[in-house]
């Protein structure tokens, strides 16, 4: 239920109904099956916001709607602009509370990065989000609205529409199973939102099971895993939430994955000072990349606050890494942080606005 100025709003929230229910509802009212069709596209495909506008329906019937259902969109509270044309959105929810999702421009692509939860269900150390508790899951629509409210960022500021989309915001996406794919589902259909899943990557810190579920569900986005190290008692200082989800379990479940699907994965990973710099930690992880074939991100750390833990490796050692990887047939691309200057960069999302 809704509250709205101390009043509580026992309306549906329409988006929940699949487009078989909005039929349902229109024959029980008396009306054409072939409503719920024209409502269905209303809501998914045009990302209308407002029965007042589905103009093709007669004003008795959007009254009929205005008195069963409300539709619950995000409304972008507070947009900052990075030097670098990045764009960092605060998305305020129905229920008051706060997801920040963000519009990455480069020359020939742009990119929506959105949030799955309210906060994080794991506790990685260098992420500022997992400062934050989990305070709930997000529902398909609201990360279907992230990705509208980006597209018309895109179009406005960068006159491109917006062509990729990460699941690498707030949240860790495989905890929130159900409504992250089912926002996918909106997003890629062709009565949705259109776009294709070869353009959509899913970023995960690791859960061997919803990646052995993502196989077998046979999904056709790409998968990228925060890595970060392939050594367990390393892994597991910097991510304590892996010592339930050890390295072990990941890899057999990421070879469940490319035998499922025959699609690569991508492995994200930040080269710390004194944490993973060493030749062990290169040896470590080129033997992990050895089962099955994918590539490599070396990503630029972003401090969190006045965390001195966690510094930046030097140049010295991200080449090490760079040459040694190359050296063995792997793909490694090292990747430079946008947004900074506005806390929209990889690990930075914390709701500080």
């Amino acid at each position: 239920m809704k509250k709205t100025e101390g009043k509580i709003d026992s309306k549906k929230d329409i988006r929940v109904l699949s487009k078989d229910q909005l039929r349902e509802f229109f024959v029980q009212e008396g009306h054409k099956a072939f409503r719920g069709n024209q409502v269905y596209e209303w809501l998914w495909s045009k990302a209308c916001y407002s029965f007042d506008d589905m103009t093709n329906l007669s004003k008795s019937t959007r009254e009929l709607l205005e008195t069963h259902f409300v539709i619950n969109n995000v409304q972008v509270d507070h947009m900052q602009k990075s030097e670098d044309g990045t764009i960092k959105n605060a998305v305020k929810l129905h229920d008051g509370l706060t997801v920040e999702s963000v519009l990455i421009p480069t020359f020939s692509r742009t990119t929506a990065c959105v949030s799955s939860q309210v906060g994080c269900s794991l506790n990685c150390k260098f992420c500022a989000t997992a400062q934050l508790k989990r305070m709930r899951n997000l529902n398909p629509d609201e990360i279907y609205d992230q990705v509208v409210a980006i597209d018309k960022e895109s179009r406005m500021y960068n006159n491109m529409p917006l062509s990729n989309i990460v699941y690498m915001g707030m949240g860790e996406p495989l905890m929130n199973y159900n409504n992250v794919l089912k926002s996918i589902e909106m997003i890629t259909s062709p009565e949705g939102l259109g776009m294709s899943p070869k353009r959509i990557t899913l970023s995960t810190s690791g859960v061997p099971k919803m990646i052995k579920k993502l196989a077998d569900d046979e999904v056709r986005f790409n998968l990228a895993v925060s890595l970060h190290s392939a050594r367990q008692e390393v892994r597991a200082q910097i991510m304590p939430f892996t010592e339930k989800f050890n390295l072990a379990d990941l890899r057999e479940s990421l070879v469940y994955w490319f035998q499922k699907t025959k699609k690569r994965v991508t492995y994200e990973y930040i080269v710390w000072e004194g944490i993973n710099d060493t030749q062990a930690d290169i040896d470590a992880l080129v033997d992990f990349c050895k089962a099955i074939p994918c590539k490599v991100n070396l990503i630029e750390y972003n401090p969190i606050d006045s965390d001195e833990s966690f510094q930046q490796a030097s140049d010295i050692a991200v080449a090490n890494y760079v040459k040694q990887l190359e050296n063995k047939g792997i793909t490694v691309t090292v990747r430079h942080s946008r947004g900074k200057d506005i806390d929209a960069a990889c690990g930075q999302l914390a709701n500080k606005q």
